[in-house]
């Protein structure tokens, strides 16, 4: 299944389905443990070795973290050292969960591999900017542009990203390390921040 089916059809019974099937024949054992805070579906990305995709659907708190950690300890132990993330319906993250991504980074570099987190949402983007943690990983929009990233090795060409800037409304100084939409740690404004690093309200 592509990818993009994969997503389109992540809901109701026929995420179920993916999970009975497709899970535990990727990664054996990987849904005998569940938790219905945080669902997970894996697809494999078959444009890149040893690479797979993780659909994450809830939250990450310090309750269920631990179980977090060990069902990707288990993709990792079966061999998958490139792993995206796909965190667009990842409704709340703790520094606790933020924990567990930077132990997945660290299991995975010494093997050759990468994270990459695709489409996170604002408010979960702001807790690991908060916490100083945005600068360690790498954050994608798209599918395409992560699979472009671990094609390319990781050794993107240059861009002007981190940026840091001051907030048009109360001149806290911010950093971003992407394009899009942000909030003021400071004033809560909402902020836009495009490819070129110009930043605006809104």
């Amino acid at each position: 299944m592509h990818i993009k089916d994969f997503d389109l059809h992540f809901s109701g019974l026929w995420c179920i389905i993916i999970s009975m099937v497709s899970n535990n024949s990727l990664v054996p054992g990987f849904d005998d443990e569940q938790d219905d805070s945080l669902k997970i579906a894996l697809a494999k990305v078959d444009e890149i070795p040893n690479s797979i995709y993780i659909r994450l659907n809830g939250y990450i708190d310090t309750y269920n973290s631990s179980s977090f950690m060990e069902r990707i300890t288990k993709i990792v132990e079966a061999g998958y050292t490139n792993l995206i993330f796909n965190c667009s319906s990842l409704n709340y993250v703790s520094s606790t969960g933020i924990g567990s991504f930077t132990a997945f980074l660290k299991m995975v570099k010494p093997k050759g591999g990468d994270v990459v987190l695709l489409e996170i949402q604002s408010k979960v983007y702001e807790v690991f900017q908060l916490l100083g943690f945005s600068q360690f990983f790498t954050i994608k929009n798209t599918y395409e542009d992560a699979v472009a990233y671990f094609k390319s090795d990781g050794d993107e060409a240059v861009t002007i990203f981190p940026v840091i800037f001051s907030c048009p409304v109360c001149s806290k100084k911010l950093k971003a390390t992407r394009a899009g939409r942000f909030r003021c740690s400071e004033c809560k404004s909402i902020l836009t921040v495009d490819e070129k690093g110009a930043v605006a309200l809104g």
